[in-house]
């Protein structure tokens, strides 16, 4: 196993420890014997400084995707990220509230003050068919933030459970994501949709 693998399988095994949802989701795929990693689409990190975080990836042999946004940075009206990739590793998504009167209104940076940014905020996981997956997971106790944001057919549909909660404030979910076509980027509209779903949480 090399120093990348090592350091994603350690930061998925914290956060299966600290998500409810997305363990029963690791321990029914244990049975089946697929494990949770195989299915991992991206994982999230919050933070005050995306590119001062990004060094403990980069140093691993990630790269910053220049495709995703212009520069390759995401923008969203109080917040940004960048996105992290490395061949056969799910995506590092580090996002950040904005600096100054725009980011005023981002939950990141309270988010990151009361967690601290050396845990996931999410895993996203792959599906096939998101209504299913919903429908699966609903049977387990699984409940659901929102609705599934993309339409059917699209390259990207998404929805997050409904938030963990720690210290009495909304700390991780599970992201579930349904991709086509050979699409792997993160369509904004459709992010910052996800973002206002935990904000509602909050």
């Amino acid at each position: 196993m090399d120093a990348a693998e090592k350091v994603i399988q350690a930061y998925i095994q914290d956060y299966l420890r600290k998500n409810k949802s997305a363990h029963i989701i690791a321990r029914v795929l244990e049975k089946i014997g697929i494990g949770f990693r195989p299915v991992a689409d991206h994982m999230t990190v919050r933070t005050t400084d995306v590119y001062k975080r990004a060094q403990e990836f980069l140093k691993l042999g990630f790269k910053q995707d220049k495709t995703v946004g212009p520069k390759g940075i995401l923008e969203y009206d109080d917040w940004f990220a960048i996105v992290l990739r490395k061949p056969g590793h799910p995506a590092i998504f580090i996002d950040q509230g904005k600096k100054g009167p725009a980011g005023k209104t981002s939950i990141i940076p309270g988010w990151v003050k009361k967690f601290g940014d050396k845990t996931l905020h999410h895993v996203a996981i792959q599906v096939g068919d998101i209504e299913k997956a919903v429908r699966a997971m609903k049977s387990h106790g699984i409940r659901f933030s929102g609705k599934i944001v993309g339409k059917p057919g699209s390259v990207l549909r998404q929805i997050f459970t409904e938030p963990e909660k720690r210290k009495n404030e909304s700390f991780s979910v599970l992201e579930l994501a349904e991709r086509h076509q050979g699409y792997a980027g993160f369509q904004p509209p459709q992010a910052n949709s996800l973002m206002q779903s935990t904000k509602r949480q909050s």
